[in-house]
């Protein structure tokens, strides 16, 4: 019994692999371009028995009439084939023979062919060998119909070319017997299973047929695993676990997966392993079943006008999902059709191979066409239109602009006219017409005066949305000088133009300018005007003419009158007729209107034209100082030592002058002869022309205190000012640094030490008076508020309004329900009381309302003011009953001995002495007289 394990390729395998090698639909692609390699990946090859003589085949023996196709694009020189099998090799021609004495096809063979290239290159094939039986005639002479033997022909036919099942042996150890080694088989290379992908089926559908050379003696049960099997995606491929028969249970997708790995595995009925497993792989084979795909439906490129055949414009591409290295994958472009068709229906062609656009033609015009729609197809199997699969997409492409078209003003002569002395403003207005891309360079003008203004009183602006020149004045003209202007201007593009394209006639017009004359105002030919005068001048003085001049020498002679408009200090005049200007005051060059030594004066001129013009001019006065200022004695106070050296008991002086040099300093000071006590105590001593130094004579004490001491101080002036002013020194004693100590200072204001201890104590004395009357007003202010409001003292008799509330009510009184007339909150303190005897007419504990205090002397207008703020705060008071109603009064007990005063009439009948009211003051006056008859006149 053998103990090989054999893979049988059924006779389905044959037809999947004439199916993948040739062209859809059953017919033959069109030729590829060339590719290196051999032709197929897998070949069968059938011989017959008829070519096998025997058992063995003779060496260099021709087995079959099949060839191997190979090519390497290079005429296949230096190519070598070599084969993995001993026995059986490939001539160069791809002929198969066999190359060893004893090649055998008992049992199919199997083996690996590689064709080794000059250049390092090697490709690959497996080839199988298996022999067929030659066709039999009938052995009956049964007669049949005609159409019997034609479909008889036909399935033996057929018959024929189905290949039996072929059984690979795989490699395996044969066991050692006692008739010596036997031959070992030998390695089988075990072709791949393509498998065409969207099979139509019926599935499952048989792929192998895998057997074990052991099933003869024992059970044995096949499996496979792997992706497809028992991995995700599961029971893609399953298998018959008795008869090992393989099947694909349903359409395979290349795009999804290309190749599986599986493993065959053969156990017994124990789960033993009987056999090594074998590696099956399953290519899928690829079908055009994909159309080409653009990235984008519509792509967007440009090209410039005039673009000269073969300009790139753009690129397009489309992916197709099938696999690129077969036809189903290549993808060929091509263009449908171009929208519009000018100015030829073809300006453009496509690379098939890259997508590449370009142009094919000249005439391209932006101004004819500016944007063309362009269907591009793409096609696989090659751009073969009757096999291939196509997809379309639009390509648009915009013409851009280049400055073809030069500027053009639309008429060759412009007119305008200006007002005199007047600026920005637009006299005329230049039309211009240009045919390339609006609001682009090639369309924005730019306009240049080159000849008729050689002043430069012009300029031309471009209107950004119109495009047109606006010629505007930049300097003022006048009518006087030039009555019209005769411009040139000439127009261009702010891009240059294209090559080739020249400057067109119409780029270049005149431009007349009329000025218009108008009232000028009249102007002063010096402005402003210098003078110099000394200060001092006195009123009525002629200072200079200051007059204007009329610019408009064309019109008839206008008169100009002068008027004064500004004079800070109000100290000039003009004449209203000739513009002489007359001092009305004394002009001083010390005052505050004058800065730098110049005073400023602005005068106004106006003519009597139509509508009258004036204009202004200014005046500037240098005035040139004289001595008019004496110095001042700077500082006015100094402080120095009683005793201490040279430098601490004296002080600088300097002076200081209104005048300026040479009537200013350097200074003179001198002390006054009288009084004698100046000299005897104090000196002067020159520091240098502006300063001098004040102190005390030597060995000269003073009493500490403030001394006045006069100094005499004259300027360098021709002739000299002088000025007698006080300097007022304090004298005191210093400590070792210079510095008047405190006491020292006071003592120098003229107190001595009995009168400071005198004024320290007043102060003490003063400070505790202030401080015991507060400390009184604050417990009186305390007695006051612990008292009842409105009790006063015994002496004071004013009539005022008093509140009593220690009184209890009558026994009558007893029997009126007061807690109606309390208020809610008021009752809280009697409700929570604990049972027994509870009061209703109690009154509410809970703080009184703070009257105002009665002050100690009032004015006797405030006692209506006193009486209206009590009753105020009777009303907001919330403890007091309400007005008109019962009161509440304290409970003073039961049992009171005392009788009813209820019944009790206030009203006197009986005769009462009221005289002594007339011993109480003017305040009881009133009474005195109402009860006491007063007292007679």
């Amino acid at each position: 019994m053998r103990t090989d394990f054999a893979l049988v390729l059924t006779a389905v395998l044959l037809p999947l692999l004439l199916h993948t090698f040739r062209g859809t639909n059953g017919e033959q692609v069109s030729k590829d371009p060339c590719r290196p390699g051999f032709s197929q990946s897998f070949y069968a090859v059938l011989i017959s028995r008829d070519v096998v003589q025997g058992q063995n085949i003779r060496k260099d023996t021709t087995v079959a009439s099949q060839k191997v196709k190979f090519d390497d694009c290079m005429g296949n020189g230096g190519v070598v084939f070599q084969s993995s099998d001993p026995s059986f090799s490939v001539r160069t021609d791809g002929s198969i023979f066999a190359q060893g004495d004893r090649a055998s096809l008992d049992e199919p063979v199997q083996f690996k062919l590689t064709a080794v290239g000059p250049h390092t290159h090697i490709w690959e094939t497996v080839i199988q060998l298996a022999l067929i039986d030659p066709p039999s005639p009938q052995q009956n002479g049964n007669e049949v119909t005609k159409e019997e033997g034609k479909v008889a022909e036909r399935k033996e036919r057929k018959e024929t070319f189905r290949a039996p099942p072929t059984v690979i042996m795989f490699p395996r150890q044969s066991l050692a017997s006692s008739k010596g080694l036997q031959r070992q088989k030998r390695d089988w290379v075990i072709p791949p299973v393509n498998v065409p992908e969207n099979s139509r089926g019926p599935f499952p559908q048989m792929l192998v047929s895998i057997r074990s050379d052991q099933d003869r003696d024992i059970s044995i049960r096949y499996s496979i695993t792997g992706v497809g099997a028992d991995q995700p995606p599961n029971e893609v491929f399953s298998i018959d676990p008795v008869a090992g028969k393989m099947f694909v249970t349903k359409p395979l997708d290349r795009e999804l997966r290309s190749s599986y790995h599986l493993r065959a595995h053969a156990v017994d009925m124990n789960g033993n392993q009987v056999e090594n497993p074998i590696d099956l792989y399953i290519y899928v084979i690829d079908m055009n079943d994909n159309r080409p795909e653009f990235k984008n439906q519509v792509y967007n490129g440009s090209v410039d006008e005039g673009s000269k055949p073969g300009t790139y414009v753009m690129h397009v591409s489309a992916f197709d999902a099938d696999d690129n290295t077969t036809a189903n994958g290549m993808v060929r472009y091509r263009i449908l059709s171009q929208t519009p068709h000018s100015p030829i229906p073809n300006m453009f062609t496509i690379n098939s191979e890259t997508g590449d656009i370009v142009t094919v033609a000249a005439g391209l015009d932006r101004e004819k066409v500016s944007q063309y729609n362009i269907i591009v197809q793409a096609t696989d199997m090659e751009g073969n239109l009757n096999f291939g699969l196509s997809n379309t997409a639009t390509a648009i492409i915009t013409v851009t602009d280049i400055n073809d078209n030069p500027p053009m003003l639309t008429s060759r002569t412009f007119s305008g006219e200006v007002p005199e002395n007047r600026v920005d403003v637009v006299v005329a207005n230049l039309t211009v017409i240009d045919a390339d891309q609006p609001h682009s360079p090639n369309w924005n003008a730019i306009y240049r005066i080159i000849s008729g203004d050689p002043s430069g009183h012009f300029t031309i602006r471009t209107d950004p949305v119109s495009n047109d020149g606006m010629v505007t004045v930049v300097k003022p003209v006048d009518f006087e000088m030039n009555r019209a202007f005769m411009l040139t201007v000439v127009v261009a593009n702010q891009a240059h133009l294209a090559s080739g394209i020249q400057s067109s006639l119409q780029s270049t017009a005149g431009v007349t300018i009329s000025v218009q004359d108008i009232n000028e105002a009249p102007y002063f030919p010096t402005n402003p005007k210098h003078i110099r005068f000394e200060e001092g001048v006195p009123a009525g003085t002629g200072l200079t003419t200051f007059s204007a001049s009329d610019p408009d020498r064309l019109q008839q002679q206008q008169i100009i009158r002068y008027s004064k408009l500004n004079d800070p200090a109000d100290w000039l005049s003009i004449n209203r007729t000739n513009g002489q200007i007359v001092t009305t005051a004394t002009l001083d060059r010390e005052s505050a209107y004058v800065k730098n030594n110049i005073y400023e004066a602005t005068f106004l001129a106006t003519d009597n034209g139509s509508p009258a013009a004036s204009g202004t001019g200014t005046l500037q006065i240098f005035l040139i100082d004289i001595n008019d200022n004496p110095p001042a004695l700077v500082p006015r106070e100094a402080q120095v030592c009683e005793r201490m050296n040279r430098n601490t008991n004296s002080v600088n002086i300097t002076a200081a002058d209104a005048d300026t040099d040479p009537n200013a300093g350097p200074f003179v000071f001198e002390l006054p002869n009288s009084p004698l006590s100046v000299r005897r105590n104090w000196s002067i001593s020159r520091i240098n022309g502006d300063y001098a130094r004040l102190g005390l004579r030597y060995q000269v004490y003073l009493e500490p205190g403030v001394y006045e001491v006069p100094i005499s101080v004259s300027d360098s002036g021709n002739p000299p000012l002088s000025n007698r002013s006080i300097i007022k020194v304090k004298v005191c004693p210093c400590d070792e640094h210079g510095d008047c100590t405190t006491l020292g200072a006071v003592a120098a204001a003229g107190l001595g030490t009995g009168a400071i201890i005198s004024i320290l104590i007043c102060i003490i004395i003063l400070l505790t008076m202030v401080l015991l009357f507060v400390v009184w007003m604050k417990r009186r202010e305390k007695e006051r508020q612990t008292k009842q409001l409105l009790i006063d003292p015994e002496d004071d008799v004013r009539d005022n309004i008093l509140k009593y509330d220690e009184e209890g009510g009558g026994e009558e009184d007893q029997d009126y329900d007061l807690s109606q007339l309390q208020q809610p909150h008021s009752l809280e303190h009697i409700i929570s009381k604990p049972p027994g005897v509870r009061r209703v007419d109690e009154r509410p504990i809970i703080p009184e309302s703070q009257y105002p205090i009665r002050p100690v002397v009032p004015h006797p207008g405030d006692i209506g003011d006193f009486i209206h703020e009590g009753l105020r705060a009777a009303d907001n008071d919330p403890t007091a009953p309400p007005y008109d109603s019962l009161l509440v009064f304290d409970y003073e007990g039961s049992g009171s001995t005392a009788g009813s005063v209820s019944s009790l009439n206030s009203s006197s009948t009986g005769d009462q002495d009221y005289d002594y009211l007339n011993d109480w003051g003017p305040r009881f006056k009133k009474l005195a007289d109402m009860y006491g008859g007063g007292d007679d006149d």
